[in-house]
Formats: structure tokens, sequence, C-alpha cells
């Protein structure tokens, strides 16, 4: 079976070898079936938004989320974001929240959570698993997506240096065996989710720490206002 997948020529480049393994020809005719079964998030051409707007050559930080908000509407194809338009997450509430305190950014309007211009400075906005059933979290995590997104984070490590890996909350945190310390910055802190984010997410300042690396390798900071 050939897998045509529309994805930046970059990526493709770098992921040619993966898009040929057994896993992912598998991966790719079970999303078919589900497809043709229930509601799959991220519609359309959305599943490798994050991928084409962050080429691997530009990305500075990655930002590691588990699988796309479920709800209709709400998925865009990057972790914690959502389009303009549509009411902000709890997540990402808070993510913004912490934003607010660590740099004085203000926080948007509760109908902007649009991340794409994070996504276009080099914020590659991960997730594990990158699709899921309408009103059913975590429902494709079994389909082989973290095989592929898995290779992704130990291709960024190996080929890059002065990278940062932020990574909120134990699952995120679990992939941390990926990266190379010593080549990269990894920041870790509770997840942003109203369950966890009073327990040492709010102050963890993941923003200024971020920009803080990124200067001192003489890379451009990200600027994070939306």
């Amino acid at each position: 079976m050939s897998v045509n997948v529309q994805i930046h020529s970059s990526w493709k480049s770098l992921l040619k070898e993966e898009f040929q393994k057994s896993y992912f020809e598998n991966l790719v005719i079970k999303l078919r079936e589900r497809k043709s079964q229930a509601t799959v998030y991220p519609r359309g051409g959305r599943i490798f938004a994050a991928f084409n707007h962050t080429p691997p050559e530009n990305v500075k930080v990655i930002i590691v989320g588990q699988d796309p908000y479920h709800g209709a509407g709400q998925a865009n194809g990057f972790s914690f974001s959502v389009n303009k338009g549509v009411r902000q997450p709890p997540s990402l509430k808070n993510i913004l929240k912490e934003l607010e305190s660590d740099l004085g950014i203000p926080i948007p309007d509760v109908f902007n959570g649009d991340l794409t211009p994070w996504a276009n400075q080099g914020v590659l906005l991960l997730n594990a698993i990158l699709t899921v059933e309408h009103g059913n979290p975590s429902s494709h995590k079994n389909l082989g997506w973290q095989l592929f997104t898995n290779r992704i984070m130990e291709l960024l490590s190996e080929s890059y240096e002065n990278l940062v890996f932020i990574l909120w909350g134990a699952f995120a945190q679990g992939k941390s065996h990926l990266i190379d310390p010593k080549k990269h910055l990894i920041i870790k802190s509770p997840h942003p989710s109203p369950f966890s984010a009073h327990k040492g997410f709010f102050g963890s300042k993941p923003f200024s720490r971020t920009n803080a690396y990124l200067l001192k390798h003489d890379k451009p900071a990200i600027n994070w206002a939306l």
C-alpha cells in the first residue's frame, strides 16, 4: 500500500522512512475505518496543520499535548489551540493566564485562542495523538500515532540543537526519554488543566524561560502575544 501524506515537503523528506513502515500503513487503514463509523477531529486537511505551519528547519520550541479537543469545532491541528470564534477551553485559558503572569501579555478575548502566530514563529504545537472521535477523548490512542510522533521528537532531538521542549503534565513528561537533555532545554510542570494548574503550573514561567534560553543560544525570542 502506498501512503501519500499531504504534509510540508521538509517533513515529508525527514519522515520518508516512517511513511513507508507497516505501522503507518495500518494506522491509515484504521483511521479510514473509524472515519466511516464516527465523526473524527480534526476534519479535512487539518491533521497535519502543525507540521505545515512549522517545518522542521524552523522549529525552535515544541509544546507537547495529548490528543485533539473532542468537541465540535474545537480541534484545529495544533495542540491546545482553537480557531478564532471558538471559546477558549479551560486548559488554554490557564495557559494564557500564566502567559500574562509570566510576561505581562494581556489575556486575549475569550473567543481568541488561535495559536497560529506561535506556530508561524517556530513553535511546533504537537499532539502525541493526532486524531480523536467526537465526545470520546483518547479514542485513537491505540491507532499508532504515538509511534509516529515519538519518532518526530527523536528526530528533532537528534537533528537539531538548542530546542526547547515544553512538557506539561505526566503524559507529556513520559516523552522526556526521547530528548537529549545535553543538547536541548526540557521544561516540565503540571498540566494547565483546572485539575492540576494550581499544583505548580501557575508560576512555572515557561514562556520567559523559553525566551531566555533561545536568546542565550543566539536565536530570536518568541513573541507570545496573540
